[in-house]
């Protein structure tokens, strides 16, 4: 396994003595840590470099940049990328920033008297009930800055593929208790990276505010987007054809087989569920059509209502099939933006009700920073060779 350099850090032992030199304590750390991240690395990947062993199940491919701050100033370390898997040290507590987002939100909501009693009974846990309401409103100040930055960065690459959707938290205000919609967006770059393109809350999720979100991604630089990929979402598509111009809408393939199963009785929804995935096992977009159709003559008279949404569906839900093949099972519905729901939905339990929209954007903006730093130092989400088949010959 690796390990510290031992004559490296006496050289800095004896440079210490008699002074105080930041420089020399902040490359000790950096010594020391990227040391850990080191055999962290050898650990999961299973040998050290260039080791034959059995135990390996992977091989290095190269190094990640990324900045620690500490208490002796910012120290840049190289976070080892994998061929297979993805790979983060544990010693950069990716979490922390949520974990500390949270905090202040349930701190925010107990100060002013607008938690739910299992808030309430989470502060007197974590020992927070004595901070003081100009403590709360400081750390609120740096967490929301620093979102903000996050949320307003420009984007500078090429997305040909973005999937959006929402969730939707409960917020006070105006003195009453409702729920807002919370919409992401969420890109892979034209070297097959994903990011977090952007997020915002708004009072419903109508059309307008759709609108609103997509230009401003537009405003940042969001350039060569291919597919956007979305539930049927009216207002949502009236946006998508109104801001993105020349994309092409993908309708998400598991909501529509929901929709469409939602018109089938619940004895045969099994059944027909087993004969609508035979449209999307076929190997090309003009035998699917075809499937498609012949799924629709097949059962249209048992499930007259289940076979027009079907029929209706063919162009949009069909869509991912006109692109490479090996991008079809990410691009063909809103599954890659499931895993963060779920993550940002349990945070929405545990607040329950959020003070103010200010507060749901804190949160969920740092639940999303993190992801998005975490996808940086992953492998790519799709091969170079794969992006490059969607540029112009």
């Amino acid at each position: 396994m690796a390990s510290v350099n031992s004559f490296a850090v006496l050289e800095w032992i004896r440079k210490l003595q008699g002074e105080e030199n930041i420089d020399t304590l902040r490359e000790l750390m950096r010594i020391f840590a990227q040391s850990l991240i080191d055999a962290e690395a050898t650990q999961k990947i299973g040998a050290e470099h260039y080791e034959r062993s059995e135990e390996r199940v992977t091989q290095r491919n190269g190094y990640r940049k990324r900045e620690w701050d500490t208490r002796l100033g910012t120290i840049e370390l190289n976070i080892p990328k994998l061929r297979k898997g993805s790979f983060f040290p544990s010693i950069l507590e990716p979490r922390r920033r949520s974990e500390q987002a949270l905090a202040t939100v349930v701190q925010e909501a107990y100060v002013n008297g607008v938690s739910t009693r299992k808030v309430d009974d989470l502060v007197r846990a974590l020992g927070l009930d004595g901070i003081s309401k100009s403590e709360v409103s400081r750390l609120c100040k740096q967490l929301d800055e620093a979102v903000r930055q996050f949320k307003e960065r420009p984007l500078e690459r090429e997305y040909p593929y973005i999937w959006l959707d929402a969730t939707f938290p409960k917020v006070r205000e105006g003195g009453r208790v409702q729920s807002m919609a919370f919409v992401v967006a969420i890109g892979v770059t034209d070297t097959g990276e994903r990011e977090v393109l952007g997020f915002d809350v708004g009072t419903s999720e109508d059309g307008a505010f759709w609108t609103e979100f997509l230009r401003g991604l537009k405003q940042r630089g969001l350039r060569g987007v291919r597919l956007v990929v979305s539930d049927a979402h009216l207002g949502l598509r009236q946006a998508i054809s109104e801001v993105l111009t020349g994309a092409t809408w993908q309708r998400c393939k598991v909501h529509t087989i929901r929709n469409v199963l939602s018109q089938v009785p619940k004895k045969q929804q099994s059944m027909v569920a087993a004969i609508i995935r035979t449209i999307f096992a076929q190997p090309t977009q003009d035998a699917a059509r075809a499937q498609l159709r012949n799924v629709v003559k097949q059962l249209e008279d048992k499930f007259p209502k289940a076979m027009e949404i079907l029929q209706t569906a063919e162009d949009d839900v069909l869509a991912f099939m006109a692109l490479p093949g090996e991008h079809w099972r990410q691009i063909c519905s809103t599954n890659p933006l499931e895993r963060l729901n779920r993550e940002m939905r349990r945070r929405m339990d545990v607040v329950g009700i959020f003070p103010n929209r200010d507060a749901v954007l804190r949160l969920m903006g740092a639940i999303l920073q993190e992801q998005h730093e975490e996808w940086m130092v992953s492998r790519r989400y799709f091969s170079l060779e794969s992006m490059a088949r969607l540029k112009p010959d």
